[in-house]
């Protein structure tokens, strides 16, 4: 198993509107892909207050790959990237890959 984790910070004051934006997204064209076990994560205590990470649990690398593929054919996966947009801090999205080892 794997840990694809997502990583972004929200632009001040935007953090919760693109909380509930994100919770939407992995309730739908998430699931859609078979996204299903996640955990969204906030900033708290030594994180920046803005950050929201998103853990992804898959089987493996080429199970990512497969859902990854999927939304770049999914023009409503676009449609999110283009509204959730101004609720960013732009160039603070990452992807970070972990291997659980307990």
């Amino acid at each position: 198993m794997i840990v694809a984790r997502w990583q972004v910070n929200a632009r001040f004051g935007r953090k919760q509107e693109l909380i509930e934006a994100i919770k939407q997204w992995w309730g739908t064209i998430g699931r859609e892909i078979g996204q299903t076990e996640i955990s969204i994560l906030t900033g708290s205590v030594g994180a920046a207050e803005s950050l929201i990470t998103v853990d992804v649990r898959c089987r493996d690398m080429a199970e990512l790959e497969q859902q990854w593929e999927q939304l770049a054919q999914r023009g409503d996966h676009k449609a999110f990237a283009d509204r959730i947009e101004p609720l960013l801090v732009s160039g603070s999205t990452r992807w970070e890959i972990l291997r659980p080892v307990a």
